[in-house]
């Protein structure tokens, strides 16, 4: 009697009501705040801390509804509104209102939370902590300290693309963006990342400041702003301070906790190390003098600091790619090349820049099995090494394993996807696969991004009609290389390779007046000239391996016709091809026949 007594209590006292009302009422503010918390950075713990209090009072509000009453002469005691008249305590219905409300809010904010768990899971692991690094601004008095400037920008870049967790655009694509007019929202909606990190460099003397604005992309709003003064003996320390306080702000893991600096501390003399910050920035460049202005800077670094592993590596990748786009002699580039590249491994084994350095001067060098270790290496060191990878794509297409460069072209893409190289290279193996509306597509990608590379892929997308427009992009895209041909001359081959038979024999009257050009050898193969293409690379020196090795395994007539010559196989084997395919992996288009001679194969 006594316990049921003490329900109808209950009841009468409105306990139940409280109970139910309270319960989906908590509910539904506890969703509302996993919901929406963590879009402000709200703490976890502030989080649970929250949702416990909202707990512990269920039962301080059954307390309160047992002995208090809310009646129209406000809260009274429950006695004291017992002892009320009747029509002074008229029955409420506004909790019945708060558990329709709160259940309605509880299933939507669920509902929404499930729908929307996975995409915000996705954005807060590839946007939230993602970053792209602009070039820096050179505010020095006079305004001549751009390429340290930029230098100091992509070495932060690099310490932060060690950073676990943290995605970071590589340098080629954050670069294009140096002078353009383009906003941040649009940069980061390209570039496909969160935030921006712009910066500037005022160099005086041996002072050195460095400010900076963490900026996020989606809406302008700048989240973090700081300067660093200090001087290039100390300029690791800032650098260290730098990459810090933006991991901080984006609130990313620095992996492993025994690790005292984010940021290697390469040299002790400051001086070699501000001449290596320049350098870098223009062994990237490419263009005009800039290499040769990049090599003598990292041979005083060098002389000033022997034990500068990292300006070696650097050293080895100029010397290397010198030739390519400036006059200088590939054998006696190669003579310095591998000694730098050989140093810099001996005093920093785990240098993935000097393995792949070393893989592509062997490369270079036709010394195709030679190749393989450094260039393995290199990608075993740092799996997502721009430049390791596009070598070893280079050399994988070149010697027609032509099924594997994708995925690893595409590895360096990922981390680097504004890189007119890599897009090039790309859209090649598009042309490759007979896929022209694709390469051409990428053709126009790469012309926007300003590279003349663009011209040779829109030239062949073009050649199956429009030859005025493939003329002119051939001319425009072998003109970016180094070559003694004019526009002209570049016209006149095109007009051979893909008209008549006149045409063909005007472009092989050009290249008999220019039987030294770099690209004589690759032109000869385009004409329909196999055995004096044959003989040209043979007797040249250049070290244009993938120059003229890439246009073998083209699905084309004169591709075709070049693997099928009688001497196409003795040529491959005398140049190493045979051994390197031998000792790792055949051409997807050949297949070795055993049965005819312990060298022999087929191709299609």
């Amino acid at each position: 009697m006594i316990r049921r007594d003490f329900f109808a209590e209950l009841k009468r006292r409105n306990v139940y009501k409280v109970a139910i009302a309270y319960i989906v009422g908590g509910w539904a503010l506890s969703q509302g705040i996993a919901q929406v918390f963590p879009v402000f950075d709200v703490p976890n713990w502030v989080i649970r801390l929250l949702v416990v209090l909202i707990i512990i009072g269920l039962p301080v509000a059954l307390v309160l509804a047992w002995t208090l009453e809310i009646t129209p002469e406000g809260i009274k005691r429950t006695e004291t509104a017992d002892a009320m008249p009747a029509e002074t305590r008229k029955k409420k219905h506004a909790w019945i209102y708060v558990i329709a409300i709160g259940a309605a809010i509880s299933i939507g904010l669920f509902f929404l939370g499930r729908y929307s768990a996975l995409l915000t899971a996705s954005l807060a692991r590839t946007t939230n902590k993602s970053i792209a690094v602009l070039p820096f601004s050179d505010l020095s008095p006079n305004r001549d300290q751009e390429s340290f400037a930029d230098g100091m920008a992509e070495e932060i870049l690099n310490a932060l693309a060690h950073i676990k967790d943290l995605k970071v655009v590589g340098r080629a694509s954050s670069f294009f963006y140096k002078g353009k007019s383009v906003g941040l929202k649009q940069i980061g909606s390209e570039l496909g990342v969160a935030n921006i990190l712009e910066g500037s460099v005022r160099k005086q003397g041996e002072q050195v400041r460095i400010t900076s604005a963490l900026t996020r992309a989606a809406d302008g709003l700048q989240l973090w702003s700081k300067s660093y003064d200090g001087t290039l003996a100390n300029i690791f320390d800032l650098q260290e301070s730098f990459a810090r306080d933006i991991a901080g702000e984006l609130n990313v893991v620095l992996g492993d906790p025994t690790q005292s600096r984010i940021m290697e501390k390469p040299t002790e003399n400051a001086q070699a190390y501000a001449l290596f910050i320049e350098a870098q920035t223009l062994v990237s460049q490419r263009i005009g003098d800039s290499l040769p202005r990049a090599i003598a800077l990292l041979e005083e670094a060098t002389r000033l600091d022997p034990n500068f592993a990292r300006a070696w590596a650097k050293l080895a990748v100029a010397l290397a790619v010198e030739p390519q786009y400036a006059a200088a002699d590939w054998q006696t580039n190669w003579a310095t090349a591998e000694p730098a590249a050989r140093r810099a491994i001996a005093l920093d084994p785990k240098s993935a820049e000097a393995f792949a350095a070393l893989g592509y001067i062997d490369f270079s060098r036709r010394r195709y099995v030679e190749m393989v270790e450094p260039a393995q290496r290199a990608i075993a060191i740092d799996p997502n090494d721009v430049t390791a990878n596009f070598w070893l794509a280079n050399q994988l297409a070149a010697t027609g394993r032509t099924a594997e460069v994708d995925a690893v072209n595409d590895r360096a893409l990922k981390s680097d996807p504004g890189n007119a190289l890599l897009l090039f290279y790309k859209a090649s193996l598009r042309l490759r696969a007979g896929d022209i509306e694709a390469a051409a597509k990428l053709g126009q990608r790469i012309d926007a991004l300003g590279s003349p590379l663009a011209g040779v892929v829109l030239a062949m997308a073009a050649s199956q009609g429009n030859h005025s427009r493939g003329a002119e992009e051939f001319s425009r895209g072998f003109g970016a290389f180094r070559t003694g041909l004019s526009k002209e001359d570049l016209a006149a081959i095109y007009r051979g390779i893909y008209t008549d038979e006149s045409a063909r024999k005007a472009a092989l009257a050009v290249l008999a007046r220019h039987p030294g050009d770099e690209f004589a050898g690759t032109f000869l193969i385009l004409l329909g000239e196999p055995e004096q293409a044959f003989t040209w690379f043979e007797r040249s020196g250049t070290g244009l391996s993938d120059g003229y090795l890439n246009w073998l395994w083209w699905p084309l007539d004169y591709a075709r016709k070049v693997r099928q010559h009688p001497s196409f196989q003795s040529f491959a084997k005398r140049i190493g091809l045979v051994d390197y395919w031998k000792q790792n992996r055949w051409p997807d288009i050949c297949q070795p026949t055993p049965e005819r001679g312990p060298d022999a194969f087929t191709c299609q």
